[in-house]
């Protein structure tokens, strides 16, 4: 009705201002010249006009709003995963992280169960190592499961918490392999002073210095080193407000770790070889000459492999992270970036293969824990079914030294001997 009374006092037909507001909206058919039969077309078109002219003041705000609250909104664009590629990452993730919880908790037990072990250098590092992945089996599993898989979208700062976790599991068990590396190489280079340049001591200054470090490096964006912009650019399109710059600055880091790791391998082979090289040349013996070469090849043999590895588990992911500082990411190539972090879960899985099983004095230890807890087993067992009318001996378990054990069992094998011996010296009579 204002648009018709508008028409009829000529004002719309005048006014160009008005004319080019309302472009569009009738076209030369109807306007108030025409016959009033198609003043209900005209309402129509005019009423969806003035209801767009007004959408962007009245509702543009409200919206612009609503879409900054809902981070749903916001990390849609980070959940890119199909539904036969969360199924195949879905099922990794379920195997590979209560597999490595529980092997890197077992190592972490036979570590803190047996005195020895736990006085030496080495084992605290590969201590160390076993913590770091126990953290990783946990914090990566439950974070890359509840965003990918189940949609969770989480604010900033319960978001960074979480990421925090997951950086500090995966640093901190690189740094563990660096400081391994580093035994291996002054247990070779410098087998006469070994000891006294690598104590107990030191050893536990330089865990508590990298883990001290990976704490802060880790937590970082928590503190404020977020992505400036929210999620828009320059964020990162593989985590939701990161800064570029500090995944520039993580990926360096790792990639500097992973460089003295092979270094430190390398130098333990060259070092390893020289030394078979010149006890083969001093020996002068052509057959064992070739048993100490065949030596040098086990070893260098065992590193390639772990190297192989470690490589093989780091390169992918460093990669595409390093290729979302410098280029656009597609959403074919996030999807891979999710599939190829993974691999540093497979990794933390296969780190005690390599480092704590691998190891005679950790295998004999966790023997023998597992022994002491049958033999506890059965010593209850024992008690409760022994009869009163039968000779029994002393059935209390005792825990003994490893020292004291030897002398134990051959103490009990002199005893049997002599009372066998006493049986036959009976029955001559």
């Amino acid at each position: 009705m204002i648009v018709l009374l508008l028409c009829e006092s000529g004002h719309l037909k005048h006014n160009s201002t008005d004319r080019r507001t309302l472009k569009g909206v009738a076209d030369s058919s109807i306007w108030c010249k025409k016959p009033k039969v198609k003043i209900l077309a005209l309402t129509q078109k005019i009423t969806v006009a003035m209801a767009e002219w007004d959408g962007p003041t009245s509702l543009g705000p409200t919206e612009t709003k609503e879409n900054t609250s809902s981070p749903m909104a916001n990390l849609e664009c980070y959940m890119v995963l199909t539904t036969a590629e969360k199924t195949a990452i879905g099922s990794i993730c379920f195997l590979a992280g209560p597999f490595t919880l529980l092997e890197n908790a077992l190592v972490l037990g036979v570590i803190a169960a047996t005195a020895s072990l736990r006085q030496r250098p080495s084992y605290l590092f590969i201590g160390s190592l076993a913590l770091a992945d126990v953290f990783a089996s946990c914090f990566f599993t439950t974070s890359f499961l509840d965003f990918h898989l189940f949609r969770r979208s989480d604010g900033p700062t319960a978001y960074l918490f979480k990421l925090g976790g997951v950086t500090m599991a995966f640093t901190g068990s690189v740094g563990s392999l660096l400081l391994t590396a580093l035994d291996r190489y002054l247990c070779i280079h410098q087998a006469s002073s070994y000891k006294v340049l690598l104590t107990r001591r030191r050893a536990l200054l330089g865990l508590l210095a990298l883990w001290s470090a990976v704490i802060v490096i880790s937590f970082l964006p928590l503190m404020g080193w977020r992505c400036p912009t929210g999620l828009a650019p320059p964020c990162s399109l593989l985590f939701p407000y990161i800064n570029h710059a500090y995944l520039a600055c993580w990926t360096s880091f790792i990639l500097v770790l992973l460089a003295l790791i092979l270094g430190a391998y390398a130098l333990i082979l060259w070092k390893a070889h020289l030394h078979e090289a010149s006890m083969t040349s001093f020996q002068g013996a052509v057959g064992t000459g070739q048993a100490r070469m065949r030596m040098d090849i086990r070893l260098a043999r065992t590193f390639g492999l772990i190297l192989l590895i470690l490589v093989g588990c780091w390169l992918p992911v460093l990669s595409f992270m390093i290729a979302d500082v410098a280029v656009h990411l597609t959403h074919a190539q996030q999807r891979a970036f999710a599939f190829c972090s993974t691999l540093c879960l497979v990794n933390s899985a296969v780190n005690p293969l390599l480092y704590a099983l691998r190891c005679r004095e950790l295998r004999v230890a966790l023997l023998r824990l597992l022994q002491g807890l049958s033999e506890i087993g059965s010593c209850q067992k024992s008690t409760g079914d022994s009869s009163p009318g039968l000779p029994t001996e002393d059935n209390s378990c005792t825990v003994f030294s490893e020292g004291e054990a030897p002398r134990i069992a051959n103490s009990q094998l002199n005893s049997v001997s002599e009372r066998v011996d006493q049986q036959q010296l009976n029955i001559g009579k």
